[in-house]
């Protein structure tokens, strides 16, 4: 994470995006949500939603203190890739999943 746009190397790929700084939060934790809608017409409108989605949890209690450090990766940031090398991080446990 930076903070300042000139950390950032002109020759390299990359991808930004600006912080909420009121995030979400569910039982402390910063997460994001993922739905899937496939939009078919627009006249008449026709839009169909996937029944699943994606949630993704980060894997420290959040806490706007601080968000440029490097272990603050772990309670601003939602990535898998981050996330599972952290040492608080849980696995998802399939029995836990529902249907409806």
């Amino acid at each position: 994470m930076v903070s300042d746009l000139k950390q950032v190397s002109k020759h390299e790929a990359c991808v930004i995006s600006r912080y909420i700084d009121n995030p979400l939060i569910l039982y402390g934790h910063k997460f994001d949500l993922r739905l899937y809608v496939v939009v078919t017409s627009f006249d008449p409108l026709r839009v169909y939603i996937y029944r699943e989605g994606l949630v993704r949890f980060a894997s420290e209690k959040y806490s706007n203190q601080d968000i440029v450090s490097d272990e603050a990766k772990y309670s601003h940031l939602t990535n898998y890739s981050i996330n599972k090398k952290n040492e608080n991080y849980v696995q998802n446990d399939v029995s836990c999943l529902f249907t409806y």
